[in-house]
């Protein structure tokens, strides 16, 4: 007995963060940054910032196969390589699907990352705010349940968040899309300014901006150890530099700084320990991925940023008898209303008239055109929400030459000079929280390690692909009445999933009886549990929601240490 007390003491801390993603990143900030020592537990292995990063600097020629995968590789990346980004250069961040099965009752891309800084790394970087338009269009619709915060509940933590991490962007002034602290914003091409100008004049309400980038333009007094972009776009490599933000370059060395973290990889929590005398949690369950000796550890309170599925995972592998059906799911709504983002729709177009202009370097970043459906006298009838768009112009390069049936010095002559000008704009479109999107445990189907797996259940519906509709025909229009030449629209069918904006499955909501979290994060069911990752997330707006889970996530943490030195966790 004294051997256990001895055991539990040795790993018992003030907190524990489950995952070291985007937003697991930032509740170890923060909480160690409050004085709280933390233990955080990465499922993968651990990797250090520029140590880790085998490709950063590797030439196209260093890489092998043209930078594809073979056959045999792409054997083991058949989810992962549906989003035609898994290349020679990467391959090392994805999961392998053999290893990390799930079951798609319905097609569902899940693309995921198992390391430290987990999707961080290979995410793109396009951050903005939410603003009340997103945050009361559920109670005006009558759609799912209310948010429990709005805009002016956020604010000051995205502040926050964008001066810690640098976000380069241009100040606009729109209401549904809130100016934040920027950092100088990259340049917009000369096509692409022809474009702004051309759309501010023949669509009233309708702008292009240059995409807010957590990609330092500018450097950043707080951490001189992060370096501004070079325009190399080879981000999904890891930046040798820091130049974009990543939970490697940033949170981690912030929270390991302090002396209260322990970051312990190869851990795989799959339950949270509830006591049902003390009605809280009071630690988690961990697998060791290399020895498979399960190990518990203990802790006042305990943050779960396992990503979207992963935090529901855990949550609803929790069971005991007060909580049969999963911790937090008293409301039955644990797994469902899963959202993602559609795009893969759009349109693209020739440009003439510029072949004597170019640009300089490889911008990691393109053009923004904000949402502009279902705001003031702009009303559908077919679909609610909206849809904004990310693009961009460029210049072919002398990949162009490829295909080309030539060889010889006329081939040469031509790939010296740069091919014709190209503009594009694709669509992100909201998805509406349906309960029957949702996502359950399997305990037929284990993974490698011998625990059960999910199944997920979830598709486009009639709104979505009604939307979908307009994202298509607006972008054509757009460009059309701009002056491009051979407009042509595309739409590739996406599964949800693809978008890699998960979320849902354990929603925030001001009712125990409907939602899991409730205003500060906290689970209903286990107050010194918060959820700070996608799973929180009520509705989805169109935006890329990244920046909402670090602000959330900062957020909450004061929250947490401000109710643990009251002694109400």
């Amino acid at each position: 007995m004294n051997l256990n007390i001895e055991a539990q003491k040795q790993n018992t801390y003030d907190a524990i963060v489950v995952g070291t993603g985007i937003s697991g990143g930032w509740a170890a900030k923060e909480l160690t940054q409050k004085g709280l020592k933390t233990l955080v537990l990465e499922r993968g292995r651990d990797v250090k910032h520029q140590v880790d990063y085998p490709t950063m600097t590797k030439d196209p020629w260093q890489l092998p196969h043209a930078n594809k995968l073979t056959e045999e590789q792409l054997k083991f990346y058949p989810v992962q390589s549906r989003t035609n980004w898994v290349n020679q250069a990467n391959k090392h961040w994805w999961v392998n699907d053999f290893e990390n099965p799930y079951t798609e009752v319905k097609p569902f891309d899940w693309i995921r990352g198992y390391h430290a800084g987990g999707r961080s790394i290979m995410w793109g970087k396009q951050t903005y705010r939410l603003s009340d338009l997103d945050f009361d269009a559920n109670a005006k619709e009558g759609i799912g349940v209310d948010w429990p915060i709005r805009y002016k509940d956020l604010a000051p933590w995205y502040d926050h968040v964008e001066s810690y991490i640098g976000v380069s962007g241009q100040m606009e002034g729109i209401p549904h899309l809130p100016d934040g602290k920027f950092l100088p914003p990259m340049e917009l091409n000369c096509v692409e300014e022809v474009f702004r100008d051309k759309l501010s004049e023949k669509f009233n309400g309708r702008k292009v901006t240059i995409g807010r980038v957590a990609h330092l333009t500018a450097a950043l007094p707080h951490d001189p150890s992060r370096g501004v972009c070079q325009s190399r776009n080879m981000c999904d490599r890891g930046c040798p530099y820091g130049a974009y933000f990543s939970s490697n370059a940033s949170t981690l060395p912030a929270a390991i700084k302090t002396g209260n973290m322990t970051l312990r990889p190869h851990s795989i929590v799959h339950s949270v320990i509830y006591d049902e005398k003390k009605g809280k949690a009071i630690g988690v369950r961990v697998l060791d991925a290399n020895t498979k000796e399960e190990i518990e550890f203990y802790a006042k309170i305990i943050f779960l940023n396992a990503s979207t599925l992963g935090s529901t995972f855990i949550l609803l592998n929790s069971t005991s008898p007060n909580h049969p059906n999963g911790l937090g799911n008293s409301s039955g709504q644990l797994g469902h209303n899963l959202m993602d983002h559609q795009y893969r729709t759009g349109a693209e177009a020739d440009v003439e008239g510029f072949d004597d202009k170019y640009y300089v370097g490889r911008r990691p970043n393109g053009i923004y055109i904000p949402r502009f459906r279902n705001i003031g006298n702009d009303k559908r009838t077919d679909f609610l929400r909206g849809f904004g768009y990310q693009g961009g112009a460029s210049r072919e390069s002398w990949a162009r030459g490829v295909a080309e049936m030539s060889f010889g010095a006329d081939l040469k002559s031509a790939l010296e000079n740069p091919g014709p000008w190209k503009i594009g704009i694709t669509g992100f479109g909201e998805c509406l929280p349906y309960h029957e999107n949702k996502v359950s445990i399997n305990k037929d189907k284990k993974d490698i390690y011998g625990l059960p797996t999910l199944n997920i259940d979830a598709e486009w519906k009639e709104n979505e692909k009604a939307m979908r509709k307009d994202m298509k025909a607006s972008a054509a229009e757009m460009l059309e009445a701009s002056g491009f030449k051979n407009v042509r629209t595309y739409d590739v069918a996406d599964n949800m999933g693809l978008g890699i904006h998960e979320m849902g499955t354990a929603r925030m909501g001001k009712d125990p009886k409907t939602s899991v979290l409730n205003k500060w994060n906290q689970v209903h069911d286990a107050p010194n549990v918060f959820v700070t990752d996608g799973a929180a997330m009520t509705s989805s707006a169109c935006q890329n929601p990244s920046l909402t889970y670090m602000a959330l996530t900062a957020r909450a943490a004061d929250y947490a240490v401000s109710e643990l030195k009251k002694r109400n966790l």
